[in-house]
């Protein structure tokens, strides 16, 4: 059990919205004035809404980035349900009731990290990837959609040794950090891969000799097929690997158990709560 570290850590704060977008897909950028939950926020944590005043079940959402000194967090979400498309019809100036930052962070440990985000799974991978821009590391960040993405691509002014000759497409604020993305999609898109961002990676770790291979790391999040996949090629590779899982919760705070998944422990399997004792887990443990 793990509440008495989470004690003292997790807010619930009556948040602003700064600005809500509306991308293509039925997806939505929500920034939000949370200053409490910003200051502690760390990539892979998310937050629990409250999406109308009339429907008091919360909905959980990963945090894609968070500034401290301005307080603001921002969260990428795709309508879904009847909760998402209440939120959805949020304005500027309403207030939200907001419950975090919850969760177990991603930890990184090696100097090439592969950050791999597919759909509402990428907000994680970009709240890593700007956590690392003014370190030492050398991240690739591999996002896939099979809707349009929530934002323009545009072709890389970095190259990346080992992707397709062809495979340009990034995200343009990675970019612009100094981030090397390349974006993959079922659909065909200029620039895109065409493909599963395992299929990008796979490529990608087949050109890397053995001292490079020993420097990668994976960390990933989407949807449990993706990461399924994930897993088994960091399997393939002998690489470490993070997943972040995505489960329907009821409290998000450990409380109610609901979103309970088993998990491989020194002692045998062991049910753990994806709110406070993940999201993110070994990927190994997991699948």
């Amino acid at each position: 059990m793990k509440h008495p570290e989470h004690r003292g850590s997790i807010f619930v704060e009556d948040a602003e919205i700064l600005s809500q977008d509306a991308f293509p897909g039925k997806q939505y950028i929500l920034r939000l004035q949370a200053p409490r939950c910003a200051a502690r926020a760390r990539p892979g944590q998310f937050v629990h809404l409250t999406v109308d005043p009339q429907r008091p079940m919360r909905r959980p959402i990963s945090i894609m980035r968070a500034h401290p000194g301005e307080g603001w967090i921002d969260l990428l979400y795709k309508e879904v349900g009847e909760g998402t498309a209440l939120l959805a019809r949020r304005k500027a100036g309403e207030i939200i009731s907001n419950l975090g930052p919850i969760g177990q962070p991603f930890q990184v440990s090696r100097k090439r990290p592969l950050l791999m985000g597919g759909g509402v799974g990428m907000p994680p991978m970009l709240f890593v990837a700007e956590s690392l821009k003014d370190s030492d590391r050398q991240p690739l960040v591999i996002l896939g959609s099979e809707v349009p993405f929530p934002f323009t691509p545009r072709p890389s002014e970095i190259m990346v040794p080992g992707i397709p000759d062809g495979i340009i497409a990034t995200l343009p604020l990675l970019d612009d950090w100094g981030i090397a993305c390349r974006l993959t999609s079922g659909q065909d898109m200029p620039g895109v891969h065409q493909g599963y961002v395992t299929d990008l990676a796979r490529h990608w770790l087949n050109t890397l000799d053995d001292e490079a291979k020993n420097e990668v790391e994976v960390l990933a999040c989407g949807p449990h097929p993706m990461l399924e996949a994930v897993v088994a090629l960091a399997r393939e590779f002998d690489l470490p690997v993070q997943v972040s899982l995505e489960e329907f919760m009821a409290c998000g705070v450990g409380g109610c158990a609901g979103c309970a998944v088993e998990v491989q422990t020194e002692n045998g399997p062991s049910m753990q709560r994806v709110c406070v004792d993940g999201p993110v887990f070994d990927g190994y443990r997991v699948f």
